[in-house]
């Protein structure tokens, strides 16, 4: 079926090629702007006046997608690629790398937001991990200009394999966290004079009270990540733009937006409540600062006199929902811990509970391998299970709304063990399992997501949706819940789990080669996103797998519009009746996967006999 869908994406890629290139034999400028974690119904003329413009008066893309896990790191890569995560193996934030990491901290699971981490990934899978071609690279290669400015990890990964201080020019620009850094991205010597003549400095400031989250007593952040923003904003509309309009060719241009997402992770308008949440006044102004980022560059163009020979795509990496750290079921939630609320579920939860069904101990990655006793967890919630963490049975990869878990020896007994211990707890929602372990009762195969394709990283064995709900609002995607295993509060906010909450983020898009005052309503997902950039650009990466999304022709002009339909995936009933459940829509073969879970534990999985609203359809 895979090999049908990327023929199927392969000949909408040509129907739309014809239509751009005839009105544009020179590819036109490409923005890509990435505000982090936007909700797509939280955009209005009042909350983002920036992005509701672009929106109302471009293409409005309004049954949006994020890819499954829904994290930063691997929706990253999507739109970085065009590919699924089953082809680029970046299958969360934080992964099971399959040897120790010295840049992630001697791990075997290293936190992907680092490009040191990115360099040392790279190096150990024959020179790219993502096995797949990014877009920057391949528009480097053809002779764009090519720049990334923003967040730390995702800024990167569209030229992680290039660095200013290796190979020959020319290079991307790329700014982030780390420049000015040893872990940093070098800086070229041409970038070095144009920051300082521009009166800005080598080393991007910190967040400030931004990064500050908390903990179980002190509220987190009440100020948005402003300060180093407005740097980020100052560099691509002060330095990076004039320069690339100088250079006088075509150049791509990828802005990624921390915010609102690491406004909506830290705010303390909500400690150890649900309610705000991430609908307070902290994480409007987060998403406030990203859309006046936007307006800033779209000003600059303007100056500049590029905006009408400048697409500008926007696609929020994922949604957001607000953090819940409640269970009746969950051992750890039934100890004592002294960074967490009594009868809350502490950070690590998933492995401390599997660590005590299946009666073997529990070591720490993140903490040179230390073993943990009673009423401890571990320092970042990935866990190795079994008697020896040098070689474990079990390697848990947390990571917020969803879990990974890997199985290095692929034991199908304990595989069934552990789906089973799983299947008895309230904070899980949908179970996916690796084709090559077989078949379980209540659980569906991961390729049914895109998580089975090329990858050269290790494939998660078991991928552990969970539980959301719905409490605040009448509007399912702004008031979202989640069961999340993080370090973050109650009330805080997180993202990755399979329901619309989260997978339902804000697209939009405007400029010579999209359609004006559309409202496109078939689906769309991140995936597209690389797909679609690379078309106008006029780009042809080589592919190593088939997991590919499609051009979205139907929001160029003169573009074709495939027809779509809804469907939906059931596994075979656990002992207790529990079924993963997948809704979907498809624009031909291509999937589109809207919300999954057991039902009535999933925003967009309904209970039997409910009639819950459901956002993008």
């Amino acid at each position: 079926m895979r090999r049908t869908v990327a023929l199927l994406s392969a000949s909408l890629f040509t129907l739309a090629a014809g239509a751009a290139s005839a009105q544009n034999a020179t590819p036109h400028n490409l923005i890509l702007f990435v505000p982090d974690g936007l909700r797509a119904l939280k955009v209005t003329p009042e909350t983002a006046p920036a992005m509701a413009e672009v929106r109302d008066k471009g293409v409005n893309f309004k049954n949006p997608h994020s890819v499954f896990p829904t994290f930063t790191m691997a929706n990253g890569s999507a739109m970085a690629t065009g590919h699924y995560l089953g082809d680029t193996g970046t299958f969360s934030n934080t992964i099971y790398s399959g040897y120790t990491s010295v840049p992630g901290g001697d791990t075997v699971t290293p936190f992907l937001e680092n490009d040191a981490v990115l360099g040392d990934i790279d190096e150990h899978f024959k020179g790219n991990y993502l096995n797949e071609e990014t877009l920057l690279k391949v528009a480097r290669a053809n002779g764009f200009s090519t720049a990334a400015i923003g967040k730390v990890g995702p800024t990167y990964i569209f030229d992680h394999t290039d660095r200013t201080d290796k190979g020959p020019a020319p290079h991307s620009i790329v700014v982030d966290d780390a420049t000015g850094s040893k872990t940093g991205v070098p800086l070229s010597d041409e970038m070095k004079d144009a920051l300082t003549k521009a009166n800005l400095p080598l080393t991007t400031p910190g967040r400030g009270d931004n990064g500050k989250a908390g903990d179980a007593k002190t509220a987190g952040t009440t100020a948005a990540n402003t300060a180093q923003q407005a740097y980020f904003a100052d560099v691509a509309s002060k330095v990076v733009l004039p320069m690339l309009r100088a250079q006088n060719k075509p150049f791509v241009l990828v802005f990624w937006s921390r915010d609102p997402d690491g406004t909506q992770h830290n705010q303390g308008d909500s400690l150890n409540t649900i309610t705000p949440g991430i609908n307070g006044p902290t994480s409007l102004a987060g998403i406030k600062n990203a859309d006046d980022n936007l307006a800033q560059l779209r000003k600059s163009l303007d100056e500049l006199g590029l905006a009408a020979s400048t697409d500008i795509i926007i696609s929020a990496d994922h949604g957001f929902s607000t953090i819940s750290k409640e269970s009746k079921t969950s051992p750890s939630a039934k100890a004592s811990y002294g960074d967490t609320p009594q009868n809350y579920l502490p950070m690590g939860f998933l492995a401390l509970d599997l660590a005590k069904a299946l009666d073997l101990p529990l070591y720490d990655p993140n903490d040179k391998n230390a073993k943990i006793g009673d009423n401890a967890h571990t320092k970042a919630g990935n866990g190795l299970i079994g008697n020896d963490p040098a070689k474990p049975d079990l390697v848990i990869a947390a990571n917020g709304g969803s879990d990974l878990i890997y199985l290095p020896n692929n034991d199908k007994e304990l595989a069934d063990r552990t789906i089973k211990a799983l299947l008895e707890q309230d904070y899980v929602s949908g179970l996916f399992v690796d084709d090559a372990l077989g078949n379980f009762p209540g659980t569906l195969p991961i390729s049914e997501v895109n998580l089975k394709g090329k990858a050269v990283t290790p494939n998660p064995s078991i991928v552990v949706n969970f539980r959301s709900y719905v409490e605040g609002c009448n509007e399912p995607t702004n008031c979202s819940v989640e069961v999340a295993d993080t370090v973050l509060r109650q009330g805080q906010g997180m993202h990755g789990s399979f329901g619309r909450g989260d997978t339902m983020n804000f697209m939009a898009a405007i400029g010579p080669d999209f359609k004006a005052g559309y409202v496109d309503a078939l689906p769309v997902s991140n995936a597209d996103v690389g797909m679609t950039a690379a078309k106008l650009l006029d780009l042809h990466a080589s592919a190593q797998g088939g997991l590919m999304g499609r051009v979205m022709s139907e929001a160029l002009p003169n573009g074709e519009t495939p027809k779509s339909s809804e469907g939906e995936l059931t596994s075979k009933p656990a002992a207790n009746g529990l079924q993963t459940i997948v809704k979907y829509q498809s624009v031909l073969s291509q999937r589109y996967f809207d919300a999954a879970g057991f039902a009535g534990r999933t925003v967009g999985i309904e209970a039997e006999g409910s009639k819950e609203k459901t956002a993008g359809k």
